[in-house]
């Protein structure tokens, strides 16, 4: 079993920065790729960012590709999301997951740990 916390989010004007963070604890042994995930109100949980066990590769949504990176500290079992230039549109509740094995996968359906989620609002 592998648990996450994420922590990090907050109010912040369009524009602004937020870097969430998101500690795991357990069975981090194991090798995990790792995923943020977003919800907002009335909408669909959707992918955000993901990255391999090792670091060495990520993948974003389009919609945050150039905004948001997403990198993982294994020494400290912590992954990252800085999310810059952020937009109204962003507000959700961010969620980390973490996938068994080493590779990174964008679906929902291909984690099998998730944090309990931090929230994020844009004001405009």
């Amino acid at each position: 079993q592998v648990q996450l916390v994420e922590s990090g989010g907050g109010l912040v004007q369009a524009g602004g920065s937020l870097r969430l963070s998101c500690a795991a604890s357990g069975r981090t042994s194991s090798r995990y790729a790792m995923g943020w995930f977003r919800q907002a109100p009335g909408k669909e949980r959707e992918f955000v960012a993901t990255i391999s066990w090792s670091g060495g590769s990520t993948y974003y949504a389009d919609s945050v590709k150039g905004r948001f990176t997403i990198t993982r500290d294994n020494a400290k079992n912590t992954a990252f999301l800085q999310m810059n230039s952020l937009k109204p549109e962003d507000t959700a509740v961010y969620y980390c997951a973490a996938r068994a094995g080493t590779y990174y996968a964008p679906g929902p359906k291909e984690y099998d740990y998730w944090g309990q989620g931090t929230q994020v609002t844009v004001s405009s």
